[in-house]
């Protein structure tokens, strides 16, 4: 056989070995409880309990309201005191509710809001399993010291760059989250939120800020992260523990792989115990707010 006819064999053989059907055969998962906790300095402890969904189910607003976990005993201590938190609902409209746990109104002899440089445990009991995570509010120590704006290139001025100086303490190990609140909407996460400080530690720094974004919508980063003339804007900057950092820092990085065959595999790496996901997070809190002028 002479060398053209190997390299044609060669050929057929790699294409063949192309066409090769692969069938994935998909396991039924029994649900897992889902924990988004948070409390911040100067506030009540929040709660939302939630079951998982299966990654390829068809998911209707009723069945994601109907995924809600229900009469769970969650209780919270602070060191000093255990306070069991009282399950809320939200009525949405249109026959649609939500459902939280906070500080229960009616038994306020136990019930606290959070203080810096404090540390929380959260227990959860629910369809007899419990679960389990703890968090810190840091002290403030990583602060933002002002705002300004300025005008975003050849847009015929109708959009502003948020821009902020930022003062990291000298030591590593300050770990933060931001979220932006743009007139009257709500305060939303950026587009990537979480950072430490391994590069910039004890700097003072500039950097633009992107508007925080709503993640359950459909996301055009060129269009809706830019802030507008007119706009009041405000940060909300948040100082946060390693744990919380590390949760939001592998969520965003998995959001945003999302669909891309050339990213790298990644784990969201929660604090909640006995396989549960999600996190429970503690924030220390400064806000400051800029207008925009038209």
């Amino acid at each position: 056989m002479n060398c053209r006819n190997i390299i044609l064999l060669l050929v057929i053989i790699f294409f063949t070995s192309c066409e090769k059907n692969i069938d994935f055969v998909t396991q039924q998962k029994e649900a897992s409880l889902v924990v988004e906790g948070i409390i911040e300095d100067g506030k009540a402890p929040q709660v939302i309990l939630t079951k998982s969904l299966d990654y390829f189910s068809n998911i209707t607003p009723q069945i994601a309201l109907n995924s809600f976990a229900r009469n769970a005993i969650v209780t919270i201590n602070n060191g000093t005191v255990t306070h069991q938190l009282k399950e809320y609902e939200q009525n949405l409209g249109i026959g649609y509710k939500t459902y939280y746990y906070s500080i229960d109104s009616s038994n306020l002899s136990t019930a606290f809001v959070g203080e810096q440089n404090k540390s929380y445990s959260l227990k959860i009991v629910f369809e007899g399993k419990e679960y389990t995570s703890q968090t810190t509010i840091p002290k403030f120590t990583k602060t933002c010291d002002s705002l300004w704006w300025r005008k975003q290139p050849n847009n015929n001025d109708t959009n502003a760059i948020l821009v902020g100086r930022f003062i990291d303490p000298v030591g590593l190990g300050n770990y933060i989250r931001y979220f932006t609140k743009t007139n009257s909407e709500p305060f939303l996460p950026g587009p990537k939120s979480a950072f430490d400080d391994q590069v910039i530690d004890g700097k003072t720094y500039n950097v633009d800020i992107d508007k925080g974004v709503n993640r359950n919508l459909e996301i055009d980063l060129i269009k809706d992260n830019v802030f507008k003339r007119g706009d009041s804007v405000t940060l909300k900057f948040c100082n946060t523990d390693k744990a919380t950092y590390t949760f939001w820092n592998t969520w965003e990085f998995a959001y945003q792989a999302i669909g891309n065959p050339f990213s790298t595999p990644n784990k969201v790496l929660g604090n909640i115990s006995n396989n549960a996901l999600g996190a429970f997070c503690g924030y220390s809190v400064q806000y400051k707010t800029l207008v925009i002028p038209k």
